[in-house]
């Protein structure tokens, strides 16, 4: 079963985000996702976080979003926790039953939140995708293959997630990646499409995979 978290910060254009959560079973807005939600025509099953950033709106029209929702799916906390809204989202999408996890937004804005996000795919348990308002970005794990179709020369960037090892090997790519000796702090940035769709496949360890949004 399908989960995406909408997130605050830079994100998808309304229509790809309403499209993208189209495949969704369960839809989460985390804290000020919710406006990026309903900018896109969407109504979230759950609205998560300490929603300091709808309180922070002007004329309380961010808490004003939360009323149209069933006060039992609106999970508020206090601004000084453990975790972030972001973590709340997933969690509560694994609470609900969903096996796979998309992230939407989150790009730009403070770094320290878009790294909060990245050490998300270090994790044992990562998110399966993350879309910003302008990348794709997918995690691949163990034993298995990603496959996409973009344009001659469309960038793709991978990066070696966890604590390895890792190998991978790859079709479509400008510079292959069977046979490279991964560190923890290589990254594969800047490889390039060449004709035909592209496919990663690990052979050992996970792997970030980034490429342009169409």
């Amino acid at each position: 079963m399908l989960g995406i978290a909408i997130l605050g910060g830079k994100g998808p254009t309304p229509d790809i985000l309403k499209k993208t959560a189209g495949h969704a079973n369960i839809l989460a807005a985390a804290d000020s996702g919710l406006i990026a939600a309903e900018a896109a025509g969407l109504e979230p099953d759950w609205v998560v976080g300490d929603m300091d950033s709808l309180t922070s709106l002007p004329n309380r029209d961010g808490l004003k979003r939360l009323d149209k929702y069933p006060a039992d799916k609106v999970l508020r906390y206090p601004a000084e926790k453990d975790y972030t809204d972001t973590e709340l989202a997933i969690t509560l999408l694994k609470e609900k039953g969903c096996d796979e996890i998309w992230l939407a937004g989150g790009g730009g804005g403070r770094t320290d939140h878009l790294l909060a996000i990245y050490s998300l795919f270090e994790q044992d348990d990562p998110p399966d995708r993350w879309y910003t308002d302008n990348e794709k970005i997918r995690c691949i794990r163990e034993g298995r293959a990603l496959a996409a179709a973009l344009q001659h020369g469309s960038r793709v960037s991978v990066l070696p997630l966890g604590a390895g090892p890792w190998e991978a090997e790859s079709v479509g790519l400008k510079w292959p990646l069977k046979g490279i000796t991964w560190q923890k702090s290589g990254l594969g940035l800047s490889n390039a499409t060449v004709e035909g769709p592209f496919e990663i496949r690990s052979i050992r360890g996970r792997f970030l995979v980034i490429w342009d949004l169409d």
